[in-house]
């Protein structure tokens, strides 16, 4: 046994692009992506990615270069997640929601050698080119145009681009070879962090991670052959939890959009009869309280994630047809790494509380090794009470290989005793499934006592005027801080709550440490592009109310 070792035909390097080919093998005649009047089946898909992987090693694109891109959902989006590592260079994909300045300082960061740039985003990336230090080669420009969108108002925006992208993908071969990793450590993306809690970081994942996550994905949410998969989720948002080479496995039809809301996306499942979809939590607030809601005929599979979902969201959105599953992972994973297995004799249990045990977070994946809750100080796991507070930490094949350029940061989360250490606060009930509670620096601390602000907003949550809820640390002279509420109400309210009837609800369901003593009404409450709440900018607003008093002040 001892003589036998891995040799070039047992240890060809994971890769997700292979998915590709092997979907043009099966599902060739079958329909890959859908985008308004536009359509294309997986033979077509497989062809234009070779040609525009052909294109990019033609003007010099390959091995250890940074692509960048920066578009919605659309189908140019989808086939550069193929096209640009076919070539050996790294996808780097950038929030169409950031400021030029933002955008400028990720494309020093890095080093972006070509950028795909969609139509609509040509004057804001022109911006951020502007902004680049005179010492810094901007990268090469390559517009996304769109059929449905007219270039007549500014016919000479294109004299800043190079080419166009269908003009590269006309120009190459589909006969292209496109470019194996060396090996499976090899980078294929580069990520920015969503910047919520931070300033952004550079996370780089190599073909087997990716690879790793996309099988994981598949198995644990259960999907089946050939669905049809609508895209809510932004792709340029940790690459869509890895779902552009997922769905290319399971041979899906991609349904791509621009933009959306509620009206939307019901009527794209009816129009397309949609299996699948990804969502924020904040879509499915959406979904629940669209004046254009129904029950559904066939139900929907939603993976949700990127912030604890209300177990009243939930109960609601499942209401209405959807089967929600719950998952929980970081740009630094890839995707989700920790889904909320159900268990059948859950089917039993009033609807009330299957949605309590859907909104915890869950197990790991099968790809995953280990997930645990510890003590930050000492290491050790917590009790496995549910209640006893630690930081989630967990290793396995997901992982990323670190930030770029960032070694300090980079080693403060992944610690030499082989834990990836997440930042989040969560607790391990008794069962071994994991629940999220707060990120560490959303954690209130009143009095001496750790406050998860999550469980505050469930509770907000539950009210049936509240639309959308954030609680956060406000100064206060006596207990250091205390929880100030931020609320949206629903617009069909024909009487609004006041601050103080909003304080006496939570008074009757929440320890008397845990009520809101402030109340500030929004109407609207600031997002990140995929949906999570700006708890920073929150806090800057907390923070310039000054320090509380005894008495609930009135906002």
């Amino acid at each position: 046994m001892d003589d036998l070792r891995p040799t070039p035909p047992n240890s060809t390097p994971l890769t997700p692009l292979g998915f590709l080919d092997r979907a043009a093998t099966i599902y060739g005649d079958c329909t890959s992506v859908v985008y308004n009047s536009t359509s294309y089946t997986w033979s077509q898909t497989h062809r234009r990615c070779l040609q525009l992987a052909s294109s990019l090693s033609s003007a010099g694109i390959g091995r250890g270069h940074v692509v960048s891109v920066l578009a919605p959902n659309v189908p140019a989006m989808y086939e550069l997640h193929f096209a640009v590592p076919m070539t050996g260079a790294i996808l780097n994909n950038i929030n169409i929601r950031l400021d030029a300045r933002t955008i400028s300082i990720l494309l020093r960061h890095s080093e972006s050698n070509l950028l795909f740039v969609d139509i609509l985003s040509s004057s804001l990336i022109l911006e951020a080119i502007s902004l680049l230090p005179p010492e810094v080669k901007p990268p090469a420009l390559v517009l996304i145009t769109d059929d449905d969108i007219s270039l007549s108002s500014s016919p000479s925006i294109l004299d800043h681009f190079q080419d166009t992208y269908e003009g590269m993908v006309r120009k190459g071969d589909p006969g292209f070879m496109w470019v194996r990793p060396k090996s499976e450590w090899d980078p294929v993306v580069l990520n920015y962090t969503s910047g919520t809690t931070s300033s952004p970081k550079g996370v780089v994942h190599c073909h087997r991670g990716i690879f790793i996550n996309v099988v994981n994905s598949l198995i644990d949410w259960s999907v089946q052959k050939q669905p049809t998969y609508l895209w809510t989720l932004p792709m340029f948002h940790s690459n869509g939890w890895s779902f552009p080479w997922g769905m290319a496995a399971v041979g899906g039809t991609n349904i791509c959009v621009r933009k959306f809301d509620g009206s939307t996306i019901y009527g794209l499942i009816k129009t397309h009869g949609v299996t699948h979809m990804c969502a924020a939590p904040v879509v499915l607030n959406m979904l629940s309280n669209s004046p254009h809601a129904y029950r559904l005929k066939s139900p929907v599979h939603v993976l949700t994630a990127g912030a604890p979902p209300p177990a009243s969201i939930l109960f609601k959105t499942e209401s209405l047809g959807f089967s929600v599953t719950h998952g929980y992972g970081l740009t630094e994973t890839g995707g989700n790494v920790v889904f909320c297995a159900w268990k059948q004799q859950w089917n039993r249990f009033p609807a009330t509380e299957q949605a309590r045990l859907k909104s915890r977070q869950g197990v790991r994946t099968l790809g995953m090794t280990e997930v645990d809750v510890v003590d930050p100080e000492s290491g050790l796991s917590v009790k496995r009470d549910g209640s006893s507070l630690g930081e989630i930490v967990m290793r396995g094949g997901c992982i990323m290989l670190g930030y770029l350029k960032d070694p300090q940061n980079t080693s403060r989360c992944m610690r030499e005793n082989g834990w990836f250490y997440t930042g989040d606060v969560g607790v391990m009930h008794p069962d071994g499934y994991l629940e999220i509670k707060d990120r560490s620096k959303d954690v209130i601390i009143s009095g001496g006592e750790n406050l998860s602000s999550v469980e505050v907003e469930s509770v907000l949550y539950s009210n049936p005027a509240v639309n959308e809820a954030a609680v956060v640390a406000r100064p206060d002279e006596f207990w250091g801080e205390s929880p100030c509420a931020f609320v949206s109400l629903r617009g069909d309210l024909r009487q609004k709550p006041s601050e103080k009837e909003i304080i006496e609800y939570c008074r009757a369901r929440l320890p008397h440490f845990m009520v809101p003593k402030t109340v500030v009404f929004k109407k609207e409450l600031p997002k990140t592009s995929t949906g999570k709440i700006q708890k920073y900018a929150l806090r800057e607003i907390a923070k310039s109310l000054g320090s509380s008093k005894a008495i609930p002040s009135r906002m």
